[in-house]
């Protein structure tokens, strides 16, 4: 019986064609559209027919014959999806120019920074563009954070000897972050909690009753994230004193070992009594951070988790109640303590100082 219907054109597969087209079928990245017309181009390629490729591939007769067409017309790039046409585009070049240069450089005459309905309305434009032109350039008028300078005239060469301790300590040497978390309230809310649920948060009164206030004395181990502390219900240098000996007692005498303690600029850090006790124990060094400086002390990191995980949250209708939780915190968090790790050395961080000092002096405020 005579064959009917048109003569199909030959498929001829170079050899770099053949293993594009393998690679595209098997690797699992592959879109599953990819990875089917690259099967029908293969087995076009071997000289089976399109109804016996279409039959193999579960796939009909018109889609063999679209994609062996599309391949021969354009070869490999025939078998990727063309562009859609879509609508014009209505925001310009001019247009986003124009909302980044507002946002950066003015303010609304009734606020202090822009909203999106408000940067809408002066541009000319939706919210939703607006949005979408901020979010491409990170811009966040919305948001602010605060900072402090230290004007300390030993700021470069304390900042060195800090953070020279925290990533190339000495030989036999302890290094201790010291401070005090002063003043953590004791506080009870004035109505019943209401308990996390499906689809709600937890939930608490916003007004609550003050029933005293400790102060949370803290050497923090940079080496291996083990936390000596002690509450004391007043902040003095005789507290000080007694958690330098609290330090001392946890720590035992061996030859030729230092200790050396971070600690800030606070006035009990710095009172005679303070300096009479370290002349007594001389295994002890003190370095101490610039001023307004208290994110280079290690120890700061530490009270931000206990604030998080165990204070702030809390409930607590005694002094005495809210020093058992922190002592319960520091047990638990010994059990298994992991050191900070410090990656800024100190000419990354003085680079950063250079850089912020520039945008102030540039900010023409």
């Amino acid at each position: 019986m005579a064959k009917t219907g048109r003569p199909k054109v030959e498929l001829t597969l170079t050899e770099e064609q053949r293993q594009s087209l393998t690679r595209w079928a098997r690797r699992p990245k592959s879109s599953q559209q990819l990875a089917l017309r690259s099967r029908i181009v293969l087995a076009c390629g071997d000289g089976a027919t399109n109804t016996a490729v279409a039959a193999r591939l579960q796939v009909t007769v018109q889609t063999v014959g679209k994609w062996r067409r599309r391949f021969l017309a354009k070869g490999l790039d025939g078998l990727l999806d063309e562009p859609r046409p879509g609508a014009p585009r209505t925001i310009t070049d001019a247009h986003v120019e124009e909302v980044v240069t507002r946002t950066l450089e003015s303010k609304p005459k009734n606020a202090t920074h822009w909203s999106t309905r408000s940067m809408a309305q002066a541009a000319g434009l939706s919210p939703t563009a607006i949005a979408r032109i901020w979010r491409t350039f990170g811009l966040k008028p919305h948001l602010t954070k605060t900072f402090k300078l230290s004007t300390d005239p030993q700021f470069i060469d304390k900042v060195r000897d800090v953070v020279g301790l925290y990533l190339n300590p000495p030989d036999r040497a302890i290094v201790l972050s010291v401070d005090e978390k002063s003043q953590v309230q004791a506080l009870d809310r004035t109505q019943p909690l209401l308990p996390l649920g499906l689809g709600h948060p937890e939930a608490h009164s916003h007004d609550y009753a003050r029933h005293g206030t400790t102060s949370l004395f803290a050497a923090l181990n940079v080496a291996t994230g083990q936390v000596i502390g002690e509450c004391f219900r007043q902040h003095r240098q005789q507290e000080f004193v007694k958690f330098l000996e609290r330090i001392d007692a946890a720590i035992p005498e061996e030859p030729d070992v230092t200790i050396h303690l971070i600690m800030d600029n606070y006035g009990t850090h710095k009172t005679p009594k303070v300096k009479r006790w370290l002349t007594r124990h001389p295994r002890y060094r003190v370095h101490f951070t610039p001023t307004s400086a208290s994110w280079l002390n290690q120890v700061e990191r530490f009270f931000g988790a206990i604030t998080a995980k165990r204070i702030r949250r809390g409930t607590f209708r005694s002094v005495r109640q809210l020093e058992t939780a922190i002592r319960d915190y520091l047990t638990e968090h010994n059990a298994a303590p992991q050191p900070f790790v410090w990656t800024a050395d100190a000419d990354l961080i003085l680079r950063k100082v250079e850089r912020l000092c520039t945008r102030i002096n540039n900010s023409g405020h």
